[in-house]
């Protein structure tokens, strides 16, 4: 997949290449060779294709430079003191790879292709410190690489792929956009095969989150708060004006989409993981109202489509795109003037399937999935008394009471952002006891009758008359009694 270089990687190392190295006091210092030098120097400043026709002529020379090998140590190790020798070293190796491929052919058959560069991206804990950086730029194209000659995994190309990707998450979760830029391409450039993506998903606390995170401060949503996912929060006006909410720009936005619909190849693996601790759905469904360009709400889409077509995903993800609303977003997606037949393609779908899905789902069925996506919102059920008197029973006995106890979890969160959710829930609660008091010590050795009354003194106003209405109902049955 071919992206635009970071301006900010592409500066750098041009100034790099710009720099005059002292070259023979090197030398004389024991740090490099004269054959080490003799062999940069007939790569260094030359055109593009006099460099390849160098290397490609003497490739073991390049491979023993970089790498080290029957001729001598490699430059990387052999003069690790010699900061201005290895900034250098790391822009020329990633020229050379770029510039020869034949290059990077031997550089992974030498028994240890990563060993002088892993180290690299620990060099130091300075943010302004270039080798890093320089060194993640070698790897992904090294392995990167690695991935097209072979989609077969092997220990070392494991190991490094794992410390790259805890390299680049660094980056993901820094302020400057320029850096997070950097990394979230590097992540299209690794996650070309299966077993990539693995180590990724399997590191997720540090590799996905971070990209959710950037995701959720484009919608205006923090980690812990889900009012704006549910409600909506903004217009597609704002969005092209002003890039999207929390300064994350349209360019960025589209890069951090690329690694997680990459990711969305391996849905039966990530799929109930990525909506159990990212709610997903929502956050997708939301994106798409904001999308303003027709490349982000394709790949918003297509991975909402490989996710939800997941043959194991399909008892969860589809109550919860239900729930979500994801068929009105859909809707409304219909009524834009979209051209890209990949994306029609994946809209109509999508559309299908839900369709699909939700013409077989009884109102019950729309009631528990609402429940179980851990979000409450004013849908009709809540408030219909012919819902209550034909399903309470039934919500308070199926699946070892699985719903009463879901609802006990949502009302053990403040929702200091959106007290709604506590108010629908205490207003479930009124409702279960009223239409089956014979069962309301199933919700009271659940704790949620304690729950209720500690909500009476609330600081929201609907929660405090929910509550009370619920503790009511307790009332009027105990005095029957």
């Amino acid at each position: 997949m071919s992206l635009d270089p970071p301006t900010y990687l592409n500066s750098l190392q041009n100034n790099i290449r710009a720099r005059p190295i002292p070259w023979e006091g090197a030398v004389r210092a024991g740090f490099i060779t004269d054959n080490d030098l003799k062999t940069i120097k007939a790569v260094d400043k030359v055109r593009k294709e006099q460099r390849k026709q160098t290397v490609e002529s003497d490739v073991e020379a390049y491979q023993s430079l970089i790498l080290g090998g029957s001729r001598g140590k490699s430059v990387l190790e052999s003069a690790s003191k010699r900061t201005d020798v290895i900034q250098y070293m790391l822009v020329l190796t990633d020229d050379l790879i770029n510039d020869a491929p034949s290059l990077s052919k031997s550089l992974l058959s030498h028994p240890s292709p990563y060993k002088p560069l892993v180290p690299y991206l620990t060099h130091s804990t300075n943010p302004e410190d270039p080798i890093p950086l320089l060194a993640s730029s070698v790897l992904t194209s090294l392995l990167s690489a690695s991935q097209q000659q072979s989609a077969k995994s092997n220990p070392q190309t494991d190991e490094a792929l794992a410390k790259l990707y805890t390299y680049l998450s660094t980056l993901t979760k820094s302020q400057d956009s320029g850096l997070q830029d950097i990394a979230v391409q590097e992540y299209s450039s690794l996650l070309q095969t299966k077993k990539a993506r693995e180590i990724f998903w399997k590191q997720r606390e540090e590799t996905v989150n971070p990209l959710i995170d950037i995701l959720r401060a484009a919608v205006g949503a923090g980690r812990d708060s889900d009012s704006t996912l549910f409600n909506g929060g903004s217009s597609i006006r704002s969005a092209t004006e002003a890039g999207l909410s929390g300064g994350v720009g349209l360019q960025l936005l589209y890069h951090v989409l690329l690694p997680i619909w990459q990711l969305s190849f391996e849905a039966s693996l990530i799929g109930k993981g990525l909506e159990k601790e990212q709610e997903i759905i929502p956050l997708y469904g939301q994106l798409l109202r904001l999308s303003p360009k027709e490349k982000t709400t394709r790949l918003l889409l297509s991975t909402l489509l490989n996710l939800l077509s997941a043959t194991s995903n399909k008892s969860t993800l589809l109550p919860a795109a239900t729930t979500a609303r994801l068929p009105a977003v859909l809707s409304n997606l219909k009524g834009r003037h979209l051209t890209d037949p990949d994306l029609l393609e994946d809209l109509k779908a999508l559309t299908e399937m839900l369709d699909d899905y939700t013409s077989s789902q009884t109102t019950f069925d729309e009631y528990a999935a609402e429940v179980q996506s851990g979000h409450l919102r004013w849908s009709p059920p809540h408030r219909d008394a012919t819902f209550w008197v034909e399903n309470a029973r039934k919500i308070l006995d199926d699946d070892g009471s699985a719903l009463p106890k879901k609802l006990k979890e949502i009302m053990g969160k403040a929702w200091e952002d959106e007290k709604q959710v506590l108010a629908i829930a205490c207003n479930d609660v009124g409702w279960l006891v009223r239409q089956a008091p014979e069962k309301r010590s199933v919700l009271e050795k659940l704790g949620v009758k304690a729950r209720i009354m500690e909500l009476m003194t609330d600081s929201d106003e609907a929660v405090r008359w929910e509550s009370l209405r619920a503790v009511g109902e307790w009332l009027r049955y105990s005095f029957d009694d």
